[in-house]
């Protein structure tokens, strides 16, 4: 058994998609329309048949209220792996990103978080040990 697709809620699927490819460098992987929304994966630049990230509109309250939730709490919804986060940082920094966290040394690894601009805090790390 494997992960192959991962989701995250969005509030704007187009706006989601813009933030992630351009700003993040994530490319698109599948864009089916669904009604009146759509499939839309992306994938890593760096493993394009690896497990797809699914932009999912957080049209359901349920979702629309737990997306919500953890964003004011501070808890991110998913977390992405970097080689060298000080690099990805700066690289992210100077692409418009705003971050809630720098990176921060946390015994073994150090995390860093910034806010997606669709309703959601995500997590980088980079594992030191």
């Amino acid at each position: 058994m494997e992960i192959i697709v991962n989701s995250i809620f969005v509030e704007d699927q187009n706006r989601a998609l813009a933030f992630y490819t351009e700003k993040l460098g994530f490319l698109k992987k599948q864009d089916i329309p669904v009604g009146e929304f759509k499939w839309l994966t992306l994938v890593s630049s760096n493993e394009q048949n690896g497990t797809e990230l699914l932009l999912e509109p957080n049209q359901h309250p349920a979702a629309k209220e737990y997306q919500q939730r953890i964003f004011e709490d501070g808890i991110p919804a998913t977390m992405f792996g970097v080689e060298d986060i000080q690099a990805e940082y700066e690289r992210l920094t100077d692409n418009g990103v705003v971050f809630t966290m720098k990176p921060t040394d946390m015994d073994g690894v150090t995390i860093a978080v910034f806010d997606d601009t669709c309703g959601n805090l995500i997590q980088i790390v980079e594992q030191t040990s």
